[in-house]
């Protein structure tokens, strides 16, 4: 029997989604929590805390609870996502079943600490599942059959890099290189070469407008505003697209690389798989300019990016809870992990 307040949870490092079958996102907010930090009283959560980064009096603590898609603050992801599921779903006596995607490569500890958050926010039963195959569901690709496709998720924290077959993962990476990484990359380039400071909302600002990892067919800049680290004082400075291609090379090679690893750990009928059927790219960031220019340039495979690339992992969640029946252990090995029972 499937519950309709059953929930797919996307707790990612920049946002969080919350899908449920049949409706699809329910709710997507920043990964972002306030707090007083003399009563340790909640003060917001999501899109309202978001506009206080870096903009806090004393007393106020404006805090991302996750970094590199781990658990960094249990006590604030608990609250957080008590008062997401609240929001989403409202007032009801029945507590809820999820199912919340992690990276690949998740430690135990890691995973012991979003179950017992997600128990904390009110859960009946928690099960976890790999972004990449919750992202490879959620763009629509038939995994089931003993054939292989990629699929490449650039999060706001990590990025997964996993080739699937039979509903399973054969080989995966996770590298603590996504938006954040790019965000800082930005942050030290024009800090080295203007000498200027500026702040990472206005670094992803400045990603999103101008940014490229692939050289554009025209350079394209911008001005951008911070404090001389000579003087104190606000300065403004012309950024290019080639300028911000050359911060974010450091990044983009490690994922190349990482790519590169995946493809020679992986089967050889697996790998003629994939250059039929192509690599999908998905999360938020595969929407960098290029990305998808850049991979096809370096492994000469067809690199597509998923429609609704943010919202494929909340997508695919979403069609998990369905899938997997009544969720007792061992169904299909969509949930491979071990649920816990409250």
């Amino acid at each position: 029997m499937i519950f309709g307040r059953d929930i797919g949870i996307d707790l990612g490092t920049a946002s969080v989604l919350i899908s449920t079958r049949g409706k699809g996102v329910i709710l997507h907010e920043p990964t972002v929590v306030a707090m007083d930090k003399n009563t340790g009283r909640l003060l917001n959560v999501g899109m309202a805390a978001q506009r206080m980064l870096g903009r806090t009096p004393g007393n106020v603590a404006a805090i991302r609870p996750m970094r590199d898609g781990a658990i960094c603050d249990y006590d604030m992801t608990e609250r957080m996502l008590k008062e997401f599921v609240r929001k989403a779903l409202s007032f009801s006596m029945l507590k809820p079943r999820m199912i919340i995607s992690v990276p690949s490569c998740i430690t135990e500890v890691e995973e012991r600490a979003v179950i017992d958050a997600g128990v904390a926010a009110g859960a009946r039963k928690v099960y976890l599942m790999e972004a990449p195959l919750a992202a490879a569901i959620g763009a629509g690709l038939d995994i089931t059959k003993p054939e292989g496709h990629m699929v490449i998720d650039i999060g706001g924290g990590t990025t997964d890099i996993a080739v699937l077959s039979l509903s399973g993962v054969v080989e995966s990476v996770s590298l603590k290189a996504g938006g954040d990484a790019f965000d800082d990359a930005l942050v030290r380039y024009i800090k080295r070469k203007h000498n200027i400071l500026i702040g990472k909302t206005t670094a992803e600002e400045l990603k999103k407008g101008i940014g490229c990892v692939f050289p554009r067919p025209e350079t394209v800049a911008v001005e951008v505003k911070g404090r001389c680290l000579l003087t104190g004082l606000p300065r403004e400075v012309a950024v290019s697209s080639t300028d911000i291609l050359e911060a974010f090379e450091d990044v983009t090679e490690g994922i190349i690389e990482a790519v590169h690893n995946v493809m020679e750990a992986t089967p050889p009928e697996l790998v003629a798989d994939i250059s039929q059927n192509g690599i999908i790219l998905t999360g938020g960031n595969s929407l960098l300019w290029g990305f998808d220019k850049l991979i096809a340039n370096r492994t000469n495979i067809t690199t597509l990016n998923a429609d609704d690339a943010s919202l494929c992992v909340a997508n695919g969640l979403g069609k998990a809870i369905g899938w997997v029946g009544d969720m007792t252990e061992g169904t299909i090995n969509l949930a491979r992990r071990k649920q816990m029972q409250v």
